[in-house]
């Protein structure tokens, strides 16, 4: 893939003179210099509990926490997402890598049927900005989840405002996840309600803003061309397609090509398909997903990568 130059890259006007080059510089290293982000998404501790990490399918190595930073550490990655409180146990061990700090989450307990979903910020830019000069850790950016739909959406839209302003002003990339849910969303897979969301995430300013791969009613139309309208909806904020659950890699791969190649994505979040493999085989995927992500590779070469050939 042809890489970007840093004159390239538009810098937002919410990021001040005196931060531009640290925006560009962490741009440009979240993306590996392509303009795509290959995100490993650790941040399921806290969403999923250990429904994700312990139990039937799922290495032993998943158990421990300190798996997801081996994988970052050893693994070609963009940059990796997970909670405040691990990055600071374990990024000290693992200073090399390039991380993303979770502004918020919650866990999967409270259903929608008791109450529609929120997550509030746990702790602030300025707390972020304080654990990277402190640590000299690689913090590249933040991110944070909004669920529209929800009733408490107006909260989480004003955090996300809130928290784009701070970040940009520090340089610092902005990664939204962006999901449809609450008792008002009749169908959080539909492809014009996650275009709806996208357009919400280059409303506040976002550099990438993930979301679900959209499922359309129509089967005439395939999910990679149902998933152009959040692309065109974003604009000028990049769109990311979370991974999922656990799946055959062949498939994973291919549908990765297509988000890529037809639909116009730029790149991927990926959790579950990485690291409930063993250390080896989860860091063979990460590298896989990474060459089709950020070096055009096909879904049959990044295959052969995944299987050590």
């Amino acid at each position: 893939m042809a890489k970007i130059t840093k004159e390239e890259i538009i810098v937002p006007a919410s990021v001040p003179a005196e931060s531009r080059e640290e925006y560009i510089n962490n741009y440009m290293e979240i993306t590996k210099g392509t303009g795509r982000l290959m995100l490993f998404a650790g941040d399921q501790k806290v969403e999923h509990l250990n429904d994700d990490f312990y139990g039937e399918g799922i290495a032993e190595d998943d158990a421990d926490p300190e798996h997801l930073f081996r994988i970052a550490n050893a693994a070609n990655i963009g940059v990796f997402a997970a909670q405040y409180g691990l990055i600071a146990r374990y990024g000290p061990t693992y200073s090399e890598v390039p991380y993303l700090v979770k502004l918020n989450s919650k866990t999967n307990l409270v259903k929608t049927d008791q109450r529609d979903p929120v997550s509030r910020q746990w702790v602030s830019v300025e707390d972020v900005i304080q654990l990277k000069k402190n640590s000299n850790l690689k913090i590249l950016g933040v991110g944070y989840t909004v669920y529209i739909g929800s009733e408490f959406e107006a909260e989480m839209l004003t955090e996300a405002a809130q928290i784009v302003k701070e970040a940009h002003k520090h340089g610092l990339i902005t990664v939204f996840w962006m999901y449809p849910r609450g008792k008002a969303v009749k169908d959080e897979k539909d492809p014009h309600l996650i275009a709806g969301a996208a357009g919400v995430a280059a409303s506040l300013g976002a550099d990438f803003a993930k979301v679900n791969y959209p499922k359309p009613k129509d089967e005439s139309i395939s999910r990679a061309e149902a998933f152009r309208e959040a692309i065109l909806a974003a604009g000028r904020t990049k769109i990311v397609c979370a991974g999922g659950s656990s799946t055959d890699v062949k498939k994973f791969l291919q549908t990765l090509q297509d988000q890529i190649f037809i639909s116009g994505a730029s790149g991927n979040a990926t959790g579950r398909n990485i690291h409930q493999k063993g250390f080896e085989e989860a860091v063979r995927m990460c590298n896989a997903i990474s060459a089709i992500t950020l070096n055009d590779a096909t879904a049959e070469e990044a295959l052969r990568i995944y299987e050590g050939s």
